[in-house]
């Protein structure tokens, strides 16, 4: 069963739980910045994704450039995840993880690779 980490208020995100739901695959639905996860959870995820840790991040968030992090720092999972759990709005959305590979759906039709 995979989990989708979910915003309801990003369209990607919207766009990408339609395609998981008509695709009748069983999935749990995440909503992160309602639950957030904790740093182990962060970097069991980060360990799944097939790019860089940094990918992650929503850099180009106004709140990213409220924090001290230093942009060339978050190749370090550590970093990201430390970032990630005391800011969740900085998680880059959606995110699919079928407990194998995870995925930013970015475009949504990325997922069709884990269904």
């Amino acid at each position: 069963m995979g989990t989708l980490y979910h915003n309801p208020r990003c369209s990607k995100s919207r766009q990408t739980l339609v395609l998981v739901e008509n695709s009748k695959a069983e999935f749990k639905l995440v909503e992160y910045l309602k639950t957030p996860l904790d740093e182990i959870q962060i970097l069991d995820l980060i360990s799944r994704l097939q790019t860089d840790a940094s990918t992650l991040v929503r850099v180009q968030d106004a709140d990213f450039q409220g924090t001290e992090v230093d942009v060339n720092t978050l190749g370090d999972p550590q970093v990201v995840a430390s970032l990630l759990a005391s800011n969740p709005r900085l998680m880059q959305r959606p995110v699919y993880d079928n407990g194998t590979v995870a995925v930013i759906t970015r475009p949504p039709e990325l997922i069709s690779s884990l269904l």
